[in-house]
């Protein structure tokens, strides 16, 4: 019978490339009315006119999460527009990696702020609209990193928090019909993926149980389990999709 979630209308934040856009499109596929969000409007044109292009319905918001008035503006303007929103999947995140020695405060602000406060602006902004339909799904995009990472005291930090924030939501919002789960992905191709070095990329596929990389399409996949009419009794969970990564490491042992 297929993913359940034509007409449903979903907000990816960072959907501008790598994941979110990926995440998008599939949701498109499916029938979703889309709403496009990042900080570089030429990404957000030419996802949306590549949707438009396919078939499906999408709009652009050039917002930052970490403004909740911008934030809350963004919810006001999809509702306007498309009458409803039934899908949040919080993706938008950053990584500014140094040891703990070298970490500064506008380190650790620049990426908490963006990869746990930007969750929380967003899942406010959402929340409301959702309660009053008696619906919603709520995906937080975390990391296989949260369980830890050399280096990564502030990327690590937030998104342990962000698994937190899921599973605190789920409780609060149960009886609202609203589920609200995580997915920690692993190594995925994306734009922060392209950045690392040659050495850097041996280390990491070298980590990986499966000795592969994944990509935007296996979290898209994830996201479509959590998000499906079909899915109202999962709330509160988290999904590692990230080739076993967080079960083993060579570099653990």
């Amino acid at each position: 019978m297929g993913v359940k979630v034509k007409d449903r209308v979903a907000l990816i934040t960072g959907s501008g490339s790598g994941i979110g856009e990926g995440v998008a499109k599939r949701l498109s596929q499916n029938g979703a009315k889309i709403v496009i969000n990042d900080v570089v409007q030429e990404k957000i044109d030419k996802v949306v006119a590549d949707i438009k292009a396919a078939g499906g319905e999408a709009i652009g918001m050039n917002i930052d999460i970490t403004k909740k008035d911008q934030v809350d503006e963004m919810f006001k303007k999809t509702v306007e527009t498309f009458g409803r929103i039934d899908i949040l999947v919080n993706n938008a995140g950053v990584s500014r990696d140094k040891g703990i020695l070298k970490l500064t405060e506008e380190d650790w602000d620049f990426v908490v702020d963006i990869n746990l406060k930007g969750q929380f602006f967003c899942c406010q902004g959402a929340i409301g609209y959702m309660r009053e339909q008696k619906f919603g799904r709520i995906v937080n995009i975390s990391s296989r990193a949260w369980l830890g990472g050399v280096g990564q005291a502030n990327y690590a930090a937030s998104k342990g928090g962000v698994v937190s924030l899921t599973r605190t939501l789920a409780l609060e919002l149960a009886r609202f019909g609203i589920n609200v789960n995580c997915i920690c992905p692993g190594l995925i191709k994306t734009p922060l993926y392209d950045a690392l070095t040659e050495e850097q990329v041996a280390n990491l596929i070298k980590a990986q149980p499966m000795g592969a990389i994944g990509n935007p399409n296996d979290i898209a996949q994830g996201v479509l389990f959590f998000v499906d009419d079909d899915a109202g009794y999962v709330t509160g969970q988290v999904i590692f999709i990230c080739g076993g990564r967080s079960l083993w490491s060579s570099l653990s042992v």
